[in-house]
């Protein structure tokens, strides 16, 4: 029997949860994401610290002071981006300053120029996902853009509301955060057994899995912010998964079977109708765990924006 990575790649599409170009090489994955998290943990490593020194000395030919460091950041970003694109046939995605999470304008600013330093570096941007937290003004700006022509990631989904409101504006992926959701629940009910199916991550993306192919939504689901091993195969069959190098070399050094468990077959309980702002932002308020993830997601992010850029301040 074949290791469960490659079983799982057989009706599922493998994506790197990482900027570590050397595990890319190894698991030889589809696609590749990355978010402001996981550029600091690459640029803390010697081995790529001349990326942000390029990105550094570029920027100083084109602005100073505080612009300076903000525009080296996003020229790390696609340096990091560029390189990830070179291991990987499919995808790379990259993320948009979480600090613009409640501004639409500045989102699709920030898209438009993250896209032309790929360009600007001969890089295919067909190829580049922009990724933005799916606040309701994060969603409206990649519904501009899908209608631009850009394809966009809305990260940090957590609840079923921000899931049908990106499949309304033609969102072309959504990453749900699996392990993120179960860490909630697990803080709120420790005595509880969350294993296997029982798992509320699990149990959320199956939902909207279902909902999606039930009505033809076209956009892709990528669970991710995994846990453990076993939320993955819960999870095979789904579109997308992005997981971590841990992970990866868990699966591959696992020979049990993994058998497919979604099937776009099977129908989704609710009906669509579209979701107005007032009832997006109303049926947050109601779920608390995914208003407390969603919050929590959009600081950390721009805490580890804040980290990268102090680093590159410093050197």
């Amino acid at each position: 029997m074949s290791d469960q990575l490659s079983q799982l790649k057989q009706f599922t599409t493998v994506v790197a949860d990482t900027g570590d170009f050397a595990a890319i090489q190894l698991y030889q994955p589809q696609d590749a994401t990355t978010n402001p998290s996981l550029i600091l943990k690459t640029i803390e490593q010697a081995q790529y610290r001349h990326l942000a020194a390029e990105a550094l000395q570029w920027a100083a030919t084109t602005t100073d002071g505080d612009a300076r460091i903000t525009l080296a950041a996003d020229k790390l970003a696609v340096l990091i981006g560029q390189q990830l694109m070179a291991q990987v046939p499919g995808y790379v995605s990259t993320e948009v300053d979480a600090r613009l999470s409640f501004d639409t304008m500045a989102t699709i600013e920030k898209a438009h120029q993250l896209l032309e330093l790929y360009q600007a570096q001969g890089s295919d941007t067909s190829r580049v996902l922009i990724k933005i937290a799916a606040t309701w003004e994060g969603i409206q700006a990649a519904r501009v853009l899908e209608q631009q022509g850009v394809r966009c990631n809305l990260t940090l989904i957590f609840s079923f509301a921000q899931a049908r409101a990106c499949a309304e504006a033609g969102s072309y992926l959504i990453s749900p955060f699996v392990g993120r959701i179960l860490d909630w629940y697990k803080k709120q009910q420790p005595a509880q057994d969350f294993s296997g199916d029982q798992d509320p991550g699990v149990q959320f993306v199956r939902r909207v899995y279902h909902y999606f192919k039930t009505h033809r939504y076209p956009t892709i689901v990528m669970g991710a912010s995994f846990r453990n091993s076993e939320e993955i195969r819960q999870l095979a069959g789904c579109d997308r998964l992005t997981i971590s190098p841990a992970l990866l070399q868990e699966l591959a050094d696992s020979t049990g079977p993994v058998p497919r468990r979604l099937h776009a077959e099977v129908p989704a309980e609710e009906t669509p109708s579209t979701l107005t702002e007032a009832q997006f932002r109303w049926q947050m308020l109601e779920d608390q765990m995914a208003s407390d993830k969603l919050q929590e997601g959009i600081r950390q992010f721009a805490a580890d924006q804040q980290k990268l850029e102090d680093i590159l301040r410093g050197l």
